[in-house]
C-alpha cells in the first residue's frame, strides 16, 4: 500500500525503523528510545506532490554512559540516512522514560540520607511511600550540568486503593542522577504533618438518583466519512497525525478545495508553580517536551469519554525499548448538536427561519501524573475552527503550614495546593488559499467628540500589519478588543478585500514568573499572547527540541532574532492561552474540568454566509410543528455497546 507522506507511523514501521538501526550497529544492551517520530516532508515538497521517503527520527539514549544520539533513517531505502551525538549541556536531554519512574524508587530506598529522612517522619515502609519523578529544569545549579536529572517529592499511600496526592511528605526533594543512580542532593527543610483524611473520589459511594437516561444517537449514522487518514465532514476535509510528543496532529485542513491550515497541533505545554519554597522553587512541567505526553493518551470508551455515533483511530508509538505500543481508541470522533446557527423571524414578509448549529469534534485525553487534559477540535458548518482543552484530574498537593500562606490555597485540613498556571502553545502553519499570508493586529478604538463625531457615539478600528519576526511577538488586550487578522493579500473577496480569518484569543495572563526567571526564559513563548514566523520545517516546538533541561538556548525567541520577513509569504502563528489556578476547595479531592482554548473565524474568506444551504431542521415528532433539539448532556453510564463502566478500575 502506498503511504502519502503525512500518514501517521505504523506499528510495521516502527519495527523496520529499529532494525535499520540494529543493523546499523546502534542498538546495545542499555540502548533506550526516548523519542520515535516520523520525520515529516518539507512543507513545499508535500504541496508539490513529490516523491517523498518514509522516514523517522530517532533519538537513542544510552543508560548505562547517558550519551544521547539524534539519527534519521529511511524505511523507504532501509538504511540511516544521518547520526550525531546530541551535545546535552547546551541542546538539552531526552524526555523522561517510563521506566524511569520506577528507577528512582530503586535508588531513593538504596540511599542512606534518604532512609534517614523518611524514619525521622517515622515513615520505614518503601511500599508506602510513592515517589513522584519530576523534570529537573536547568537553574545553573553547581554540578548539575550535563547530568540527566529528576527532582523527587513523595506521597504516603495509605493502602493499595488510597489517593496518594492526598498526604504529601513535605519538606522533603531529592535531586536524582539517573545515569549513575545516585542522589546528587538531598534538601530536607523541616518535618511537615502529612495530612491523614483519605479523598478516594474513584472508590464507590452513595450517588444520586436524579439522573434519567439520555441518549444520543444518530439512526442513519454519521455525517463523516473516513478514508485511512482523510477526513471529510460537510466541506470539510484534513487528515489526522498523531506523534508521542504533540499527540492529535490536523494537516492540510480546507473547506471547500480552499486551504486554509497546513498542519495544526498543540506543540508545547507547560506548568509553573508559584510555590517559592526550598523544596519547590523549580516545579515547571513541559508536559509534551519533558514527557511525551502522546505516550499518556487514555483508550477512551463510548458512553464515558464520548456520546454518539463515535469513529475511533488508534495511534502506534515506540515505547522505551523501540518496540511498537498501540495506543487503541487514541483519538475519539464524532459530530454534534450545537445549537442555533442562524434564525430570523422578519415582521415584514412573514417569514421565520431557522438553522441548528452542527460541529465535527476531534479530540484525545492524556494522564501526566496528577493531572488530565483533553483537547479537542471542532470544525463547524460556518467555517469557525476553535481549540479547547479540558483540564481535571488531581492538583498537586503540598502540606500547607496554616494561616495565609501567600504561595497555595489551603484545599482541605492541612492540605495545600500551590498556584500555578496550564499554558499552552498552539502551531498553527497557515495556508489561507495558499502559502502567502499575513497578520495584521486589530483594537477597537474609541473615537473622541469632535465636528466629524459632535455626539460622541462614533467608534471605529485600527489595523496595524506585523511586517517582521519582531513586531510579531505581541500581547493581547481585552480593553480594545484585540484579534489578530490572518489574511492572503493575493486573494480578495467579492468586496474586493483580501480573505482571512481572524484568531480570537482569551487573552488571559501570559508567564506570571518574573522574565529574569529560569522558567521565562525556557518557555519564552509563555512571555507574548501571539508569535508570528518565518516558515521554517525545523521550528517544530516553541521551547526547543529537547526541551528537557534546556537552560532556554533552542526556543521561540531564539529564532525571532533573525527578523525574517512575516509580510505576505509563508507563516507560522504560534498562540499562547491557557488558565491561571489559584485551587479551591471545590477542586479537591478531584477538579471539576476546567476550559480554555481559542476561536479561528473566518473574516472575509467567504463571499456571504457559507451554511445558507444548511437544510432546516426536521420538526420533533412530539411537538407537530416547531424544531428542537435534546441538549447534548454526558450520561452517567457507559454506553451499552461499550460494556463495563466509567469509573476507574
Amino acid at each position: 500500500m502506498t503511504m502519502h507522506p503525512l500518514d501517521r507511523l505504523t506499528a510495521d514501521e516502527i519495527v523496520a525503523n529499529r532494525r535499520i538501526l540494529d543493523e546499523h550497529g546502534l542498538i546495545g544492551p542499555a540502548t533506550r528510545f526516548p523519542l520515535v517520530m516520523l520525520a515529516e516532508p518539507p512543507k513545499a515538497a508535500v504541496l508539490a506532490g513529490a516523491s517523498c521517503d518514509r522516514r523517522v527520527s530517532t533519538v537513542l539514549l544510552d543508560r548505562t554512559t547517558g550519551e544521547v544520539r539524534d539519527v534519521l533513517a529511511s524505511l523507504t531505502d532501509g538504511k540511516v540516512l544521518s547520526e550525531r551525538v546530541v551535545d546535552v549541556r547546551t541542546e538539552g536531554q531526552p524526555p523522561i522514560m517510563g521506566e524511569e519512574f520506577a528507577l528512582v524508587e530503586k535508588i531513593l530506598w538504596a540511599d542512606e540520607a534518604w532512609c534517614t529522612a523518611m524514619a525521622r517522619r517515622g515513615l520505614t515502609e518503601p511500599s508506602r511511600i510513592r515517589i513522584s519523578a519530576l523534570s529537573a529544569g536547568a537553574f545553573g545549579i553547581a554540578g548539575e550540568e550535563g547530568r540527566r536529572l529528576v527532582r523527587c517529592l513523595s506521597f504516603l499511600q495509605l493502602s493499595d486503593d488510597d489517593n496518594v496526592w492526598a498526604h504529601p511528605i513535605d519538606g522533603i526533594v531529592a535531586y536524582v542522577d539517573l545515569i549513575t543512580g545516585e542522589v546528587v542532593e538531598l534538601i530536607d527543610d523541616g518535618i511537615f504533618p502529612i495530612p491523614g483524611e483519605k479523598a478516594d473520589f474513584h472508590l464507590p459511594v452513595a450517588t444520586r438518583d436524579s439522573q434519567k437516561p439520555l441518549h444520543i444517537t444518530q439512526p442513519q449514522g454519521p455525517s463523516f466519512t473516513v478514508d485511512g487518514n482523510v477526513v471529510t465532514w460537510e466541506k470539510w476535509q484534513f487528515r489526522i497525525g498523531f506523534d508521542q510528543v504533540e499527540g492529535l496532529t490536523l494537516h492540510q485542513i480546507s473547506l471547500g478545495d480552499r486551504s486554509i491550515v497546513y498542519r495544526a497541533s498543540v506543540a508545547e505545554m507547560v506548568v509553573p508553580y508559584g510555590d517559592p519554597s526550598p523544596v519547590r522553587f523549580w516545579q515547571n512541567y513541559f508536559d509534551a517536551g519533558e514527557y511525551s505526553l502522546g505516550k499518556d493518551t487514555n483508550a477512551l470508551t463510548l458512553g464515558c469519554d464520548c456520546l454518539g455515533e463515535i469513529h475511533y483511530f488508534d495511534a502506534a508509538i515506540a515505547d522505551d525499548d523501540g518496540n511498537p505500543r498501540l495506543l487503541p481508541n487514541a483519538i475519539c470522533m464524532h459530530e454534534e448538536d450545537y445549537g442555533l446557527l442562524w434564525k430570523h423571524t422578519d415582521m415584514y414578509n412573514g417569514s421565520s427561519s431557522v438553522r441548528r448549529q452542527r460541529r465535527l469534534v476531534v479530540s484525545f485525553f492524556i494522564t501526566v501524573g496528577n493531572y488530565d487534559y483533553g483537547f479537542y477540535w471542532y470544525l463547524y458548518l460556518d467555517g469557525t475552527i476553535q481549540l479547547e482543552c479540558k483540564a481535571t484530574g488531581v492538583v498537586f498537593a503540598s502540606a500547607h503550614p496554616g494561616g495565609d500562606y501567600p504561595w497555595a490555597s489551603e484545599i482541605a485540613p492541612g492540605v495545600g495546593a500551590p498556584f500555578h498556571q496550564h499554558l499552552f502553545s498552539a502551531r498553527l502553519d497557515m495556508a489561507l488559499d495558499g502559502p502567502g499570508n499575513a497578520v495584521d493586529e486589530v483594537d477597537a478604538v474609541r473615537v473622541p467628540v469632535s465636528e466629524t463625531n459632535p455626539y460622541g457615539n462614533a467608534f471605529t478600528r485600527r489595523s496595524t500589519r506585523l511586517r517582521t519576526e519582531s513586531e510579531g511577538a505581541r500581547l493581547a488586550d481585552g480593553s480594545v478588543g484585540r484579534t489578530w487578522h490572518i489574511s492572503n493579500p493575493s486573494v480578495l473577496n467579492a468586496v474586493g478585500r483580501p480573505v482571512g480569518y481572524t484568531l480570537h484569543p482569551e487573552g488571559q495572563p501570559t508567564l506570571l514568573a518574573d522574565e529574569s526567571s529560569s522558567i521565562a526564559k525556557r518557555a519564552a513563548f509563555t512571555t507574548r499572547h501571539l508569535w508570528v514566523t518565518a516558515q521554517d520545517d525545523t521550528e517544530r516546538y516553541p521551547a526547543g527540541r529537547f526541551v528537557n533541561q534546556n537552560p532556554g538556548l533552542t526556543g521561540i525567541d531564539t529564532w525571532v532574532r533573525a527578523d525574517r520577513d512575516i509580510d505576505g509569504t509563508d507563516i507560522v502563528v504560534w498562540h499562547t492561552f491557557g488558565l491561571t489556578h489559584f485551587p479551591r476547595t471545590e477542586d479537591w479531592p478531584i477538579m471539576p474540568v476546567d476550559y480554555t482554548g481559542f476561536v479561528l473565524k473566518p473574516s472575509g474568506f467567504f463571499d456571504r454566509n457559507p451554511a445558507l444551504d444548511v437544510p432546516a431542521p426536521a420538526a420533533h415528532p412530539a411537538t407537530g410543528g416547531c424544531c428542537s433539539a435534546q441538549p447534548d448532556v454526558p450520561a452517567p453510564a457507559a454506553h451499552p455497546a461499550a460494556g463495563g463502566c466509567c469509573s476507574a478500575r
